[in-house]
């Protein structure tokens, strides 16, 4: 039997299948979803934490909790405890980003729009101008990714990458500044940002495995 917590995350559920609630709409008050779902407030309270966590609503200050409307988000903190309770090593951790983005870079190839093309070509162009500054590169290189993922026309992708690429942000931003030369990596980027341009998914898969290869050794490099 599911909790009355579950009964919340079930209720809402419901109404996004039944076409009640939409993308951008604004939920129903505290005290009527507990009367819809037959549970305090309390545990509305904590049923909305959990599908805020999933990345289903977000609250707006003054305004009230919303279903999220745009490109779905997951949080990253769930993957990090995970890792932490199962001990998943960071070596099947890049194995895994691995995998996702070089399949993720061959379906940007085949399926990027103009618009997609030009968020991706901004972020290279904000690489090469903030290599004297690790922070902002670093900034700018997940974005770089997540542009990419985004491109992939696939939204269930671009979550992970999203959720993933936050993970290692959170890990390498500690260690960025120990890192001696930005070019390299900017310049990968410049290339597979072209392959993408010229619709070319073999290649376009093959340097981004070769450019997560070399951020591998970088970063492993830094935490030496």
């Amino acid at each position: 039997m599911p909790s009355a917590s579950e009964r919340v995350v079930h209720h809402v559920r419901g109404l996004l299948e039944q076409g009640l609630l939409k993308p951008g709409d604004r939920l129903p008050p505290e005290r009527q979803l507990a009367v819809e779902a037959g549970v305090s407030r309390s545990s509305v309270r904590v049923g909305l934490r959990a599908l805020a966590t999933m990345g289903v609503i977000q609250s707006r200050h003054g305004s009230g909790t919303y279903v999220v409307d745009g490109p779905p988000v997951l949080e990253s903190e769930p993957l990090r405890y995970l890792a932490t309770l199962h001990g998943f090593s960071r070596d099947e951790m890049f194995e895994a980003r691995r995998l996702l983005e070089v399949g993720v870079a061959g379906l940007s190839a085949e399926r990027a729009s103009g618009e997609d093309l030009a968020a991706i070509a901004e972020e290279v162009t904000s690489m090469f101008a903030s290599m004297e500054a690790p922070h902002d590169f670093l900034v700018h290189d997940i974005r770089f990714h997540r542009a990419v993922a985004a491109a992939s026309g696939n939204p269930i992708l671009a979550s992970l990458v999203e959720m993933v690429s936050a993970v290692f942000y959170k890990r390498r931003r500690e260690t960025v500044r120990r890192a001696r030369d930005f070019k390299e990596s900017a310049e990968m980027h410049r290339r597979i940002y072209m392959a993408i341009r010229q619709r070319d998914p073999n290649t376009a898969r093959a340097l981004m495995n070769e450019h997560l290869q070399q951020s591998w050794r970088a970063q492993v490099s830094e935490e030496a």
